[in-house]
Parts: C-alpha cells; sequence; structure tokens
C-alpha cells in the first residue's frame, strides 16, 4: 500500500532525512493497517553535501543529470519497520559513478520519462543503467531498496514473532 507522506529535506543530512521520510511512510501505512508488519522506504541521492530527490521537471532532470556526470556521488537508502516489539530503521549507503555524459544523450534519456519519479533523476533499473560508469555496495539499494539487509531484519522480526522464515 502506497503512503501519500509529503517528502521534506529540511536536514541537510541525507540520511537522517531517509530515515525521516521512511519513517513517515511507514507510519501512515500502519495506522490505516494496525496489527500488521509495514515497511516504509525512501531513497536519495547526494552530490558534494547537495542532496538531489526528484526532479520537478525536464530542466531539473537535466541540472541532476548534468552535476552527476563524471563523478561520483551517493546514493542513501533508508528503511523502517513496524509492526515489530520495537520499529527498526536503518540507512544503506552505496556509492555510483557517472560517465561522462554528452548533453544530446541526457536529453534522449530524459525524454524517456524514466527521470521524472527517480531520486537524482535516474533510474539504474532501466534506461538509467548506461549512464553508470561504476557502483560500489548495494545495487539494489540504488534501485531503491536494499535488498539484503532489508530481508535480514525482516527474518529478525519474524524469528521474534515465531515464525520460520
Amino acid at each position: 500500500m502506497p503512503s501519500d507522506a509529503e517528502e521534506r529535506n529540511g536536514s541537510a543530512d541525507p540520511g537522517a532525512i531517509v530515515l525521516h521520510h521512511s519513517a513517515a511512510k511507514a507510519s501512515l501505512v500502519s495506522e490505516a493497517m494496525p496489527g500488521r508488519i509495514v515497511l516504509g522506504a525512501d531513497t536519495i541521492v547526494s552530490v558534494e553535501s547537495e542532496v538531489l530527490g526528484k526532479p520537478a521537471d525536464r530542466r531539473d532532470a537535466l541540472r541532476m543529470l548534468s552535476i552527476l556526470s563524471g563523478r561520483w556521488h551517493e546514493v542513501f537508502g533508508g528503511v523502517t519497520i513496524l509492526g515489530g516489539a520495537f520499529p527498526v530503521s536503518f540507512c544503506e549507503v552505496s556509492r555510483v559513478r557517472f560517465r561522462d555524459l554528452p548533453r544530446s544523450e541526457m536529453e534522449a534519456y530524459v525524454d524517456t520519462g524514466e527521470p521524472a519519479d527517480k531520486a537524482g533523476a535516474y533510474g539504474i533499473q532501466g534506461y538509467g543503467s548506461v549512464l553508470v560508469d561504476r557502483i560500489e555496495g548495494c545495487f539494489f539499494n540504488v534501485m531503491g531498496l536494499p535488498l539484503a539487509r532489508t530481508v535480514e531484519q525482516l527474518r529478525k522480526l519474524a524469528g521474534a514473532r515465531g515464525v520460520e522464515s
């Protein structure tokens, strides 16, 4: 169930931002589904202390891609799990390096529409994969959910509830 939690970047700390957003999303859904295990997640991109969320429009997407071109950046994935004995929240960080991108390639990519709802204006799981030169850390975190760590936390929660994982 998607949440309608508003995403605001009031903090300068990318890790704090994604943890706040993931907790807000999980809380909203948890209120609508009491007694259930609920997972909230959020992703943002940060390059040299600048936080890049979802682009506002085509021009903003091109601006973000220009900033990322030929550089390393960090992808912060925040996850909050509610419904256990206590809430679980964590932040995963992956590093990604883009190739040097010609303006024409950035424009063609933005024209696919893929960047519109993606942090940093790219989706590594789609056409945006060709923009990437290198990745360090969890690929799935860059996609939007740090899968291995999330599964580990869900298994712990299942064990605490007496459920075999």
